[in-house]
């Protein structure tokens, strides 16, 4: 009769589990993207008069104002960190070279924050009366706001 050797317990590494709040995080901010794309599909396409009203001032007027600007911010925020995170994922679990892989995801990081912040920037810097001309149709619209034509 011989004793079997049995390994002890591997340890648990201490701090923060980024794998785990990756994988919350894609839980809740797919939820949240549900309602902000559905949310965002039902006032463009059905209320009013649906996709007829779809023209550079009814996106101008939605980005006018703070709601519309934050409910665009965070849709575009979600989608690309959930999509950046998951492309990550599968870069992880099938590139098996570690230097293609910490290449591939720093430019996966790279290019999901460039696009947040152009993406912002676009949003919040938005003039719909930059370069409008007279025989423009939001010149009136931006002559009573003040902004051209003084």
């Amino acid at each position: 009769m011989s004793a079997q050797t049995v390994a002890a317990p591997a340890r648990r590494r201490r701090g923060v589990n980024l794998e785990k709040w990756g994988w919350v995080f894609m839980r809740a901010s797919g939820v949240v993207l549900v309602v902000l794309i559905f949310g965002h599909l039902f006032i463009n396409l059905m209320v009013g008069e649906g996709i007829h009203a779809l023209d550079f001032a009814f996106i101008a007027g939605k980005f006018a104002t703070p709601f519309w600007q934050w409910w665009d911010v965070l849709m575009l925020w979600l989608a690309l960190i959930h999509g950046s995170n998951g492309m990550r994922t599968i870069v992880n679990d099938y590139v098996t070279t570690p230097g293609v892989r910490k290449t591939l995801v720093w430019a996966i990081g790279l290019a999901a924050g460039l696009l947040i912040v152009l993406g912002t920037l676009v949003v919040f810097t938005f003039d719909p009366c930059l370069g409008v001309t007279q025989d423009s149709v939001l010149w009136e619209q931006c002559v009573s706001l003040g902004v051209v034509g003084n």
